[in-house]
């Protein structure tokens, strides 16, 4: 059975949600290179057994999140990844049901370094005592964890309550639209680990901080959060490769 966090994100409750989800992983996963042009609409309706009405509004949506662009005579065209939405929730549902790449892991890696440790400065600096709490709660659930799938779904939870503790909701916000992204990360790196709890020390020391209302050293213990989880898995990639190698 698949983790809570990899069903989330696309929620297909129509024919044409349906289309979207196919052809939207089709684009993200590469099956569809930018610059091609997807096949005639009649044939594309038949091949995907839906009805045109049910392909133009799947289209539509795709178009919205800037992964196509229709034009007349020419047909739906896919773009350019610089021009898609990276961080639409579909869009990112669709990059994690084809992971892992390294490529996408060292970008995610790269968010997380601009964005969490000054989330943990701001959460040492303005938290109240039910954001500690929530932050505490969340931390000992990693503590408690027996599987993968429970220390992952703490560690999500943990991170949530940092974000909600900096009292900013557009940080707030944004967790909703990586958490996707970051349950895989999390997944990734607790696997290649030897004991998926070995990053549960530097937890402790984001949560003691934030708990002081100690800014800087907040700051510091999920930089070295982050560059542990990074280490670990590039030493799980080396392995990987002597392993192809051998």
């Amino acid at each position: 059975m698949e983790p809570h966090y990899m069903r989330k994100p696309i929620a297909v409750r129509s024919l044409y949600g349906h289309v979207m989800h196919e052809l939207g992983q089709r684009i993200v996963s590469g099956k569809v290179k930018p610059g091609e042009v997807l096949p005639r609409e009649e044939t594309l309706a038949e091949s995907l057994q839906v009805s045109r009405t049910a392909l133009r509004e799947a289209l539509k949506v795709l178009s919205a999140k800037g992964l196509i662009e229709s034009r007349t005579g020419v047909g739906a065209r896919v773009l350019e990844k610089h021009l898609w939405n990276q961080l639409d929730a579909d869009v990112l549902a669709w990059r994690c049901a084809s992971m892992p790449t390294d490529d996408f892991v060292d970008k995610l890696v790269e968010m997380r370094e601009v964005i969490e440790p000054a989330a943990a400065a701001s959460a040492a600096r303005r938290r109240t005592a039910e954001q500690l709490a929530a932050i505490d709660t969340a931390y000992r659930a990693m503590d408690a964890a027996q599987t993968l799938d429970e220390w992952t779904a703490a560690d999500l939870q943990f991170h949530d309550a940092v974000l909600h503790a900096t009292g900013n909701e557009l940080l707030q916000s944004l967790f909703s639209v990586i958490e996707t992204a970051l349950g895989t990360f999390f997944t990734l790196s607790a696997r290649t680990a030897s004991n998926f709890k070995y990053s549960l020390p530097h937890h402790h020391k984001v949560l003691e901080a934030i708990r002081r209302k100690q800014p800087e050293v907040a700051r510091k213990a999920m930089q070295s959060m982050i560059a542990d989880s990074q280490a670990n898995l590039q030493q799980s990639r080396g392995r990987a490769r002597k392993k192809a190698g051998a």
